[in-house]
């Protein structure tokens, strides 16, 4: 096929317009880039703007890295048995039935990557995580959006929106950025009405951070629901977002294309030695879990005293209503605390937080009620 391009040497006309179409993903402001531009203290700036754990990492993982350093010559295990063997045995499910990946976006990219692709489709929410979108045109596929109800997934109106052409439909529960969640009964509905030759890719980063009577077994779904794919990672509750892994699990038919396309050694080994010590240190994830429920209800409980508006919240953030949200991020920005911007969510009044600290959540109220203000 010719490619005419659009002007000489426009090498970036070679690429599909599918891709050059592609607005990349905008993570949180890096620490070191605010203190650059504003000239800050850098030991003074506060970010609350990725859903990082606040707390660092638990003291299992910490001497486990220590202990692996020494081998980082080495190329990690490709195939990631220990992990897999631990995460095998915490979940009851054959080791061909997951897949790991460099943070569970690895999994989603692997997902689209495999069963995406022009003259396909996947339903997918408004307010949804940013992948879903940028995954499904990456491939050149048709993404279908159901528009949200209360901010958060209309899951009957998007198992009705299932096309002859759907491959994929994509399920952040709780959902980023907007903290919604969809109970298990609704989500189990929506996998007896969507048909089999349909993925139903459940994403949980945050599952670790539900209250105690919202939480549900995906996981035992799996053996009925062969087409579901149940994603989660460590970047959150454990702490690991620096070191990137996560995992999948589904049905070994699905594992097994999923392994065709994946990148060899994918996960580091620090990675995976820090995963497999995490997943034991259920005494830090614990805290962890504590830490985050009594700092949503400190911000919640803050917002609300200053007048705002914030949508319930089911993980370690909290989006919040803020009006002209550009200037008031930009303010707060220059008040050395970083949160995150949504407008790319089609939520152009609303800023995202995640809870940190004690502390730093007392840092930003105040910060955020000074920015009002000005």
């Amino acid at each position: 096929m010719n490619v005419r391009m659009t002007k000489p040497n426009d090498l970036s006309a070679l690429a599909p317009d599918y891709i050059r179409s592609i607005a990349p993903y905008q993570p949180g402001k890096p620490i070191s880039e605010l203190v650059r531009e504003l000239g800050l203290d850098e030991a003074s700036v506060v970010k609350l703007a990725s859903n990082e754990n606040p707390l660092g990492i638990g003291p299992r993982t910490r001497a486990a890295i220590d202990a692996a350093l020494g081998e980082i010559c080495r190329y990690p295990d490709g195939n990631g048995f220990e992990l897999k063997a631990a995460l095998a045995a915490r979940f009851n499910v054959d080791m061909n039935a997951i897949v790991l990946g460099n943070g569970s976006n690895d999994v989603l990219e692997l997902i689209s990557l495999a069963f995406l692709m022009p003259g396909r489709s996947a339903v997918l929410a408004q307010h949804a995580f940013a992948v879903y979108p940028l995954a499904t045109q990456a491939r050149g596929a048709r993404a279908i959006v159901v528009p949200a109800k209360n901010f958060g997934h209309d899951l009957a109106a998007m198992a009705r929106a299932v096309a002859e052409d759907t491959q994929v439909l994509w399920i952040a529960n709780p959902n980023n950025p907007t903290g919604t969640f969809a109970p298990a009964g609704e989500i189990e509905a929506l996998l007896q009405a969507v048909p089999p030759r349909v993925l139903v890719v459940l994403d949980e980063a945050y599952s670790e951070y539900l209250p105690l009577d919202s939480k549900y077994d995906s996981v035992k779904w799996l053996k009925r629901f062969p087409n579901l794919v149940v994603v989660r990672t460590f970047s959150k509750a454990y702490g690991l977002a620096g070191l990137r892994v996560g995992y999948g699990l589904m049905h070994a038919a699905v594992a097994d294309i999923l392994n065709r396309v994946r990148q060899p050694f994918n996960v580091n080994s620090l990675a995976l030695t820090a995963a497999r010590a995490a997943l034991d240190d259920m005494e830090f994830v614990a805290r962890s879990y504590a830490t985050n429920l009594q700092g949503l209800r400190q911000l919640e409980e803050g917002v609300q005293a200053l007048g705002l508006e914030a949508i319930p919240s089911y993980g370690n953030f909290l989006t919040v209503r803020v009006g002209k949200a550009a200037e008031v991020y930009k303010r707060l920005l220059r008040r050395g605390v970083i949160v995150r911007p949504v407008a790319g969510y089609e939520l152009p009044e609303h800023l995202r937080v995640t809870v940190g600290t004690a502390e730093e959540n007392v840092r930003f109220l105040a910060a955020l009620g000074a920015s009002l203000k000005e």
